[in-house]
């Protein structure tokens, strides 16, 4: 955990990724854990995982997409206990490509990712103390626009790209960000795939890597190497070459 960072947000936090870093913090020495997910009984449940006498739960039913609601609650948050950590975790996959599926993909993993990551910037910079840290969730997806999951992909792309550049931006104020890039982690949205998942990892796993790289301050967090190692590579690749592999690779049905 960084160190001394005793109150930590998570949206997103009824599944996943998101319940499993709930999980690992509750269990690491955090105060006040603000929590918060769609879904009320999923919420409920991540609540009793991390409930042990030690660490005050505060959880709120809440969807990121809704801008004023999530500056709200993060407001109120931060009234309870100044945050140490945010992380914009909540993310959906887009499945059939509908344009009914297509928006809410761009909706919830871009749109929510600025509700939650704007309103923490604006807090942060009235605060001079240095225990300020912003972790955004994006995809080993987001290193380059993939034919069996478009919208997904590109919506991971651009919170890639934002979260890199923000980490530049808010050095002045003290504000550290780390984005991460996971490969395939067990969740709702793995538990719904048809495609073939290569070195897949449990979510404890995943939770534990990125708490680790967070506390240590590294500005890109992706895994399994060789999954990184191989988007990266289709990723320089001259695009004729790229979309020749790709079109060859299984796809989603």
């Amino acid at each position: 955990m960084i160190k001394n960072a005793q109150n930590i947000l998570i949206t997103g936090a009824s599944s996943g990724i998101g319940q499993a870093l709930a999980v690992y913090y509750s269990q690491n020495g955090v105060q006040n854990l603000f929590i918060c997910g769609r879904n009320a009984e999923r919420l409920d449940e991540t609540v009793k995982l991390c409930q042990n006498g030690k660490v005050k739960i505060h959880s709120k039913t809440i969807d990121v997409k809704k801008q004023n609601e999530i500056a709200d609650w993060i407001a109120e948050c931060e009234k309870i206990a100044p945050l140490h950590l945010v992380i914009a975790n909540a993310g959906v996959a887009t499945l059939s490509e509908t344009p009914e599926n297509i928006y809410n993909t761009f909706s919830t993993n871009i749109f929510g990712v600025l509700h939650t990551v704007i309103p923490t910037i604006e807090i942060y910079k009235q605060r001079q103390d240095t225990q300020k840290a912003i972790a955004i969730i994006s995809s080993i997806a987001g290193y380059h626009g993939l034919p069996s999951c478009p919208s997904y992909s590109a919506s991971k792309a651009c919170v890639k790209a934002w979260g890199e550049a923000l980490r530049g931006d808010l050095l002045q104020y003290n504000i550290k960000v780390s984005t991460i890039c996971p490969g395939f982690v067990r969740s709702r949205i793995t538990d719904k795939n048809t495609c073939p998942m290569p070195f897949f990892w449990e979510t404890e796993k995943a939770a534990q890597v990125i708490a680790d790289r967070i506390d240590k301050n590294i500005g890109l967090i992706a895994f399994p190497w060789p999954v990184r190692f191989s988007a990266w590579f289709m990723s320089i690749l001259p695009n004729k070459l790229s979309e020749f592999i790709y079109n060859r690779l299984p796809h989603k049905v």
